[in-house]
């Protein structure tokens, strides 16, 4: 029996001795995604000398939250401790995004952070 093309091992990854796969790179990319929000935080603090949650924090932690998401639902995986892990940040950046554009419309501008 052949694996599915998303839980195969990419050829071209094979020199790093890691079983890279299309989910396990999706996988990857969200949680770079959702802990590198952080530094999008910390940059725009830093810039602003207060705390600050740019708009794109929000969108990292849901694009990162939903990859993860779907790598550890959709994968070989399937492990339902990463499934709620990730389960409840997505619906939490989804929301705060939400309010951040209903509160500052699409377009905010600069000095309203």
């Amino acid at each position: 029996m052949t694996p599915d093309f998303m839980n195969a091992a990419i050829p071209w990854l094979e020199w790093t001795g890691l079983h890279m796969s299309p989910w396990k790179l999706i996988g990857l990319t969200g949680a770079l995604m959702f802990g590198g929000r952080w530094v999008v935080q910390f940059v725009a603090s830093r810039k602003h000398r207060k705390p600050v949650i740019p708009r794109l924090f929000w969108y990292m932690s849901l694009v990162g939250s939903v990859m993860t998401l779907s790598y550890f639902v959709f994968s070989q995986k399937q492990d339902s401790v990463g499934v709620i892990q990730n389960l409840f940040p997505a619906f939490t950046a989804a929301y705060s995004l939400w309010l951040d554009i209903r509160h500052r419309g699409w377009r905010r501008d600069k000095a309203s952070h």
